[in-house]
């Protein structure tokens, strides 16, 4: 089975056609691959002039030791804590919200679901003011959260785009399978962690890729907690990183790849439970 592309050069034959598809895709490599490309041969050398993509004349790893002397590999490790803890947090509440959704029946069920997508509808900034706030000190408990790593996972531990994906999925998950394993005797949570929750890896790994990167590129909320340097995340210190002219490109080159890599190899992770939710989806869609 063939299916035609969008502008239609599959369908098209000859050396002409075989030529255009060529270029194209040659031009849609360079687009997207060009400044990854120059990103990680630029981190491993010196180069002569920004503004320009030019090989360096050796690679060593004077950029990342330059970098590391500006507490960058500090600043990778508290990114580390944060997103392993953030997003840890992020998809226990993320399923158990959805199982209660999907499976529970009670009323102001729109409403909450509404609420969430307001949540995601308002921009960051909007939110700064209440925010810093409530994390000076939270209501009835009286604790401060301003300067502590608590401050900068507990906000991140309830995400409207992750408990609305799971929700969706759960719901397409047969309610038969559970009243087969009541009949059998088996309780309501041994039934969702046996029998609901390994059908939803697909919709997991989806909100385990966006969940990774959208807490890994956070900056406003480390940017309200941190009250000390030793506690910035890596965002924030490319910030500073940038805006530090005696800091040359190489090291701030070698700063951004740390940041990206994560990234990269959280999606080769969860690259097949992320291919199997968008697939599930657009199937069930």
């Amino acid at each position: 089975m063939r299916f035609d592309s969008t502008l239609g050069l599959e369908s098209k034959r000859g050396p002409l056609a075989v030529t255009l598809k060529t270029i194209l895709y040659a031009a849609i490599v360079v687009v997207f691959l060009g400044p990854l490309v120059g990103l990680l041969i630029n981190a491993f050398g010196a180069v002569p002039d920004p503004t320009r993509f030019s090989l360096p004349d050796s690679f060593s790893l004077d950029n990342f030791i330059q970098a590391g002397n500006r507490k960058v590999f500090l600043y990778l490790l508290n990114s580390f804590v944060v997103v392993g803890f953030g997003l840890l947090l992020q998809m226990i509440v993320s399923v158990f919200a959805a199982y209660a959704l999907a499976r529970k029946k009670f009323r102001g069920m729109t409403v909450v679901l509404l609420l969430m997508l307001v949540t995601m509808m308002i921009p960051e900034e909007v939110i700064i003011l209440p925010l810093s706030a409530v994390l000076g000190e939270l209501p009835l408990i009286g604790t401060r959260l301003i300067g502590t790593y608590a401050g900068m996972i507990l906000p991140i531990g309830a995400w409207g785009f992750s408990i609305l994906v799971m929700t969706e999925f759960m719901k397409e998950v047969p309610v038969e399978l559970e009243e087969a394993a009541r009949i059998d005797g088996a309780g309501e949570m041994r039934t969702f962690f046996t029998i609901i929750l390994p059908l939803c890896r697909p919709a997991i790994g989806v909100i385990g890729v966006f969940g990774f990167t959208m807490i890994w590129d956070q900056y406003v909320l480390p940017l309200i907690v941190a009250t000390d340097s030793d506690q910035w995340t890596l965002p924030i210190a490319l910030r500073s990183l940038r805006s530090d002219e005696e800091v040359g490109i190489g090291v701030l080159l070698a700063a951004s790849l740390l940041a990206l890599l994560p990234s990269i190899i959280a999606f080769l992770a969860f690259q097949r439970q992320f291919m199997r939710g968008l697939t599930s989806g657009a199937i069930k869609g």
